[in-house]
């Protein structure tokens, strides 16, 4: 049994407005109504889970509690980790390497390019070919299938399952 873990882009946040630093953009009326829909469609696929760590800038806070919303699971049971905001393939690893072992499935809710660099080092070029930057696009979800050693995230050990984009969602 392998265990699963969910990439997830914040959704599409806003430019135009009186956040005074990038890490405080909210997001914009598409983001709002992109978040719902994608937890409906995490519920439907019964994609539930037990551990959700998300980047603590207000884009990704928004979009992670609205998803969780949607999956009922209780805003204090998120964790945020203030070092997801920039990181890149190592910081992301030592933020899963920190999820309990017990745990089989987390949601890390981020930004790009880190989420695109983790995706591409988990599922190493040679298993799926060069995916095209811009895959993670913004509330996409990448369902990938990974070893039961969050500690353990090697490159090219993971199998990906889906990617969802907002926009295959009816």
């Amino acid at each position: 049994m392998s265990y699963q873990l969910l990439l997830m882009r914040h959704a599409k946040s806003a430019w135009d407005t009186d956040a005074k630093t990038d890490f405080e953009r909210p997001l914009a009326d598409r983001g709002q109504k992109d978040a719902p829909r994608v937890g409906e469609w995490l519920k439907k696929e019964k994609l539930i889970p037990e551990y959700v760590v998300s980047s603590s800038a207000e884009r990704t806070r928004q979009t992670a509690t609205i998803v969780c919303d949607v999956l009922d699971i209780k805003h204090k049971k998120i964790n945020w980790d203030a070092r997801i905001y920039g990181a890149g393939t190592e910081e992301l690893l030592e933020v899963l390497a920190d999820v309990p072992a017990k745990v089989k499935s987390v949601l890390l809710v981020g930004h790009n390019p880190g989420l695109e660099f983790l995706f591409s080092h988990l599922v190493g070029s040679t298993k799926h070919g060069n995916f095209d930057v811009g895959l993670i696009k913004t509330a996409t979800v990448v369902h990938l299938k990974v070893p039961e050693d969050w500690s353990a995230l090697s490159s090219g050990c993971a199998t990906l399952v889906t990617v969802k984009h907002p926009r295959d969602l009816s």
